[in-house]
């Protein structure tokens, strides 16, 4: 079998992100059932990006991938590459993925991120 396209790293301990993540498995199920997206828990598998130079706080942060080259992802990029791969979402891609946009989709992304972030440590979920 080979690499899939997309392994996306994700945090299952956040419930927002773990809603997020299921709701996007499941818009992608038959590319998951085919090997091209695979998700995957930093929780159950902390080292697995340390080569990457990402930790487990850094995904726990920010979601984390690997394209199918052995690229890293992170972020809003992330988020726009599942978007570009997901049925009747890629026109997201498109938008906020675009050149001119992108810049703000990051920055509202980490805004986002950061505010989750601190809202999982005040409940100390990890």
């Amino acid at each position: 079998m080979s690499k899939p396209a997309l392994t996306i790293w994700h945090n299952s301990k956040c419930p927002v992100c773990d809603a997020g993540i299921s709701r996007q498995r499941e818009r992608l199920r038959a590319a998951v059932a085919a090997g091209e997206i695979e998700f995957r828990d930093i929780n159950l598998e902390p080292e697995a990006l340390k080569a990457c130079g990402a930790s487990v706080d850094d995904v726990r942060r920010r979601l984390h991938a690997v394209d199918r080259a052995g690229a890293l992802l992170v972020g809003a990029d992330v988020v726009v590459a599942v978007w570009r791969a997901t049925p009747g979402e890629a026109w997201l891609a498109s938008l906020f993925g675009a050149p001119g946009a992108i810049w703000l989709t990051r920055f509202v992304y980490d805004r986002f991120a950061d505010l989750l972030w601190a809202w999982n440590k005040r409940a100390g979920r990890w």
